[in-house]
């Protein structure tokens, strides 16, 4: 399996969290990965986006079918990303567009065995594949491309 965790790209300030939108160059962001995301794909690619309005905007520059699920929000916790992507079962490859520090704590599990808070940066992406090697599994870290080396 394929799993690839998105960042929101960079959004305006805000009292109502669930409302933030992209600034113009949260917006330019989203773009510029949304474009190395489609040249890169994975096959069987499922898109599960966080309600909020900032992850939202991020996936509608993809320009591809997704689906909003309520339970992997802002204060969102990592068993419920993995139970929304399916990790490490389901068929096919999965693309989170999500928050921190959720997406940098699933990380952490999947790479070093444990929750840690660590760092993804606004629009940046990490993709994570597993396997079985002599029968235990691996998961393995195929990229991770901060934004900033798209521009």
């Amino acid at each position: 399996m394929d799993l690839l965790l998105w960042r929101h790209a960079e959004a305006e300030d805000g009292e109502d969290d669930m409302l933030r939108r992209l600034t113009e160059r949260g917006q330019k962001q989203a773009t510029a990965m949304a474009g190395w995301i489609r040249a890169h794909q994975p096959k069987d690619l499922r898109i599960i986006v966080s309600p909020a309005v900032r992850t939202q905007q991020t996936a509608e520059a993809l320009n591809l079918p997704f689906e909003t699920n309520r339970k992997i929000g802002p204060n969102a916790c990592v068993s419920e990303l993995i139970a929304a992507s399916g990790w490490p079962d389901a068929a096919g490859s999965v693309l989170i567009i999500g928050h921190q520090p959720t997406l940098g704590r699933m990380a952490s599990l999947l790479l070093a065995g444990h929750e840690s808070d660590w760092s993804v940066k606004k629009g940046a992406l990490w993709w994570l594949s597993n396997r079985v090697r002599r029968g235990d599994m691996q998961t393995v870290l195929r990229a991770m491309i901060p934004v900033e080396l798209l521009d």
